[in-house]
Order: structure tokens, then C-alpha cells, then sequence
């Protein structure tokens, strides 16, 4: 039989509840480290679209701008 609305609205909010109650604050060297990585990935991401950016201007030519 299938939950009603109700049901699945009090099933969510009974698990968020359980999330919270298990996370903690993060440290601050495990704060540092996820900034490094969340930068370092933004930076690789950047440069991919950079690179792709170039490629295109290479193959099409200034014609497309």
C-alpha cells in the first residue's frame, strides 16, 4: 500500500532529525583540508574550460565571436 503524503513528510522529517543528531562540527585541519580540495577542484574545473574554451577559438577561428 502506498504512504500517504502525510506519512512520507513525517518519515523525512523523523530521518533529517536522525542526520543531525550523528553530525558533528568539523575540526579545523578537517576544515582546511576540505577548502583545499573544494579550491584545487575549482581550479582544475576552470582550466578544463579554459583549454576547451582555446580549442574552440583554435579550430572555429575568430569568426565565431
Amino acid at each position: 500500500m502506498a504512504e500517504s503524503f502525510s506519512d512520507k513528510i513525517k518519515n523525512f522529517l523523523s530521518e533529517s532529525r536522525r542526520v543531525l543528531l550523528v553530525t558533528r562540527k568539523p575540526s579545523w585541519k578537517e576544515y582546511k583540508m576540505a577548502a583545499k580540495i573544494t579550491g584545487i577542484g575549482m581550479i582544475i574545473i576552470g582550466t578544463i574550460g579554459l583549454l576547451i574554451t582555446m580549442i574552440g577559438y583554435l579550430i572555429m577561428g575568430n569568426s565565431g565571436l
